[in-house]
């Protein structure tokens, strides 16, 4: 099951959470025919997206948004306060995502394989933005610069910096599974045990991708077989990008009718597409009637 399951080891006061996304990954990235590189990049922001987003003091509707001057240009993530999922990726052509292969590359069936682009080549000097709507005032927004050389280590050093206790983050994606593991050291970890964060750290650091598809019961059992952990009930994720031509008619209405007549004269038609959820929206010349009469 599609799901974001927390956990608390109660002897050490260090919590965390672990996300498993199939059905809903594959729903979302469906279709779009991403690069591998950007993919896997898109995976693991929807993992790390859902786990914020399940753990939240105040549920809302949780936006994070990748953007740099590299390959890739914007990475988005939604996810509400139900678990429901979209997102999108705008990133250059495949031919540029394929760099030409050095001269120690490895040839494979008498072509060579060009290795991966970095995360820096994907995404340069970017920064990421948190966008948090809960339903009450105006949403929250945080924006801070990519630091790492992953989105591990970005959202590693983001939660550092805005919860003021380590955490450790674990990501990986393909094109059936995004999933990810997630463990925060609390106010009172030290005095209940002094060494249970560095222990945690060590056993985590065996983590292999592969074990991610595990049960969350099963995998925790693994890593750490002698702590004392309370798992909480899962909370299903699912991809939810629905058609919503109410929006589309408000926005073709804010443009005013002789900015649509006009694009009408010119074009035929309008012609607008949903980048996130890939829907495509057509109007004749009876949309005028239709908006403003």
């Amino acid at each position: 099951m599609d799901s974001v399951r927390r956990f608390l080891f109660e002897d050490l006061d260090i919590r965390g959470a672990m996300v498993s996304l199939g059905n809903a990954w594959h729903e979302m990235s469906a279709g779009r025919d991403d690069p591998p590189a950007v993919q896997a990049l898109l995976g693991e922001l929807t993992a790390v997206t859902t786990l914020i987003a399940g753990n939240l003091k105040t549920p809302g509707r949780l936006g994070c948004q990748l953007r740099g001057h590299g390959l890739v240009s914007l990475l988005l993530v939604d996810c509400d306060e139900q678990l429901q999922l979209r997102g999108t990726a705008r990133h250059a052509d495949a031919v540029h995502l394929s760099r030409g292969a050095p001269a120690d590359a490895v040839p494979a069936a008498g072509h060579f394989i060009p290795p991966a682009p970095t995360f820096a080549e994907l995404l340069g000097d970017g920064q990421l933005t948190l966008m948090l709507q809960t339903g009450r005032g105006d949403p929250y927004q945080s924006v801070v610069p990519l630091v790492g050389d992953s989105l591990k280590a970005v959202f590693e050093h983001y939660l550092v910096q805005s919860e003021q206790q380590p955490a450790w983050l674990f990501l990986t994606a393909d094109d059936q599974f995004a999933g990810g593991l997630f463990l925060q050291k609390l106010p009172d970890a030290d005095t209940k045990d002094p060494d249970g964060w560095n222990r945690l750290m060590h056993l985590a650091a065996t983590l292999k991708p592969a074990e991610l598809r595990e049960s969350p019961a099963k995998l925790l059992m693994i890593l750490f077989p002698e702590e004392n952990i309370r798992l909480f009930d899962p909370r299903p994720v699912r991809y939810h990008c629905p058609r919503d031509e109410e929006k589309v008619l408000a926005m073709l209405k804010s443009m005013g009718r002789a900015e649509i007549e006009a694009a009408l004269a010119e074009q035929g038609e309008l012609a607008i597409e949903d980048e996130i959820c890939r829907h495509s929206y057509r109007y004749g010349r009876e949309i005028v009637p239709r908006l403003f009469d």
